[in-house]
């Protein structure tokens, strides 16, 4: 953690933070029109739906822990929840008063980045998990019911049925349907997320963005955003090597039922995994930071 004893001036905090609305607005321009008018997207919309984190709450730069703006006392930012003013008119993030509040969730977080960064990246998923999610399933019972799928029902069913399904995930696991469930190898639960999660997996990667912003205003904003750049992309491959049809919105698909398909996803997943650890690591170094620090306050005679 970067415990500055010399504040950060006010014109240069000002330009963090304008940089990363600008960057911010850039990657919710879609969504933002696309709310305005009704429409749905299935790829760049489910950041927001499902990790229900607004654009206006990404958008808000944090400098993380140990920085202290200068000048920040007439600013909206004094009364945001976390921060604390002091009285040389500088602002920061009230780190002790954050841990008290959400220690659960930083243990958690820091035991699970850790232990997922320790293993190999497993790459032999392929995505079924998509598959599974929709596997005898009725038309009007699939998720995505707008967008036809690539195959017939039946070929979809005979993927999932001609491969090994090896998802470790229990946020995907959760969709199968109920025929799917006996077909994966493990049974994941939350109470094993732990022991089962490994870089590999694009959900893990981009659950990233989750744990990023469910520790705001800890997790600095150019993590914050990383995160989100991250789960985006890797939300373009689960849904490109989906049963479903998204050509039509630019998407073509990336056919992991044929041999060139699977090499591909694989490929692709490889470099996931290594763009993820890195972000992970990250985002667990300003954890353990904080956690190190707070442990020496407590521990202070």
């Amino acid at each position: 953690m970067r415990m500055s004893r010399t504040p950060m001036p006010r014109g240069e905090w000002i330009a963090h933070e304008a940089a990363h609305a600008a960057r911010a607005d850039a990657a919710t321009a879609g969504h933002l029109a696309r709310r305005a008018s009704g429409a749905k997207h299935p790829v760049e919309d489910f950041l927001f739906e499902y990790y229900n984190f607004t654009p206006g709450k990404l958008r808000r730069w944090h400098p993380g822990p140990g920085v202290t703006l200068a000048d920040a006392a007439d600013t909206p930012r004094a009364h945001w929840p976390g921060y604390v003013s002091d009285d040389d008119g500088s602002v920061r993030l009230d780190v002790p008063a954050f841990v008290a509040r959400r220690g659960g969730t930083i243990d958690f977080t820091r035991q699970l980045l850790r232990a997922t960064a320790s293993r190999p990246g497993f790459t032999g998923c392929f995505g079924l998990h998509e598959w599974a999610m929709v596997y005898r399933l009725a038309p009007e019972q699939i998720r995505h019911a707008a967008y036809p799928l690539r195959l017939s029902p039946k070929d979809t069913d005979t993927v999932v049925e001609a491969h090994t399904i090896r998802c470790s995930h229990f946020d995907a696991f959760r969709f199968f349907t109920q025929d799917a469930l006996a077909r994966n190898t493990i049974q994941p639960t939350r109470d094993t997320q732990v022991a089962n999660e490994q870089p590999g997996c694009l959900h893990a990667g981009m659950d990233l963005y989750k744990w990023a912003h469910k520790l705001t205003p800890l997790t600095p904003g150019d993590i914050l955003l990383d995160a989100f750049d991250l789960a985006r992309d890797l939300r373009t491959l689960d849904m490109q090597a989906s049963p479903y049809d998204l050509a039509d919105l630019g998407y073509p698909p990336l056919r992991i039922e044929t041999p060139e398909g699977k090499a591909e996803y694989a490929a692709r997943q490889r470099a996931f995994a290594e763009r993820s650890n890195a972000l992970r690591l990250r985002l667990l170094a300003v954890l353990d930071d904080v956690a190190e620090a707070t442990s020496k306050v407590h521990d202070t005679p």
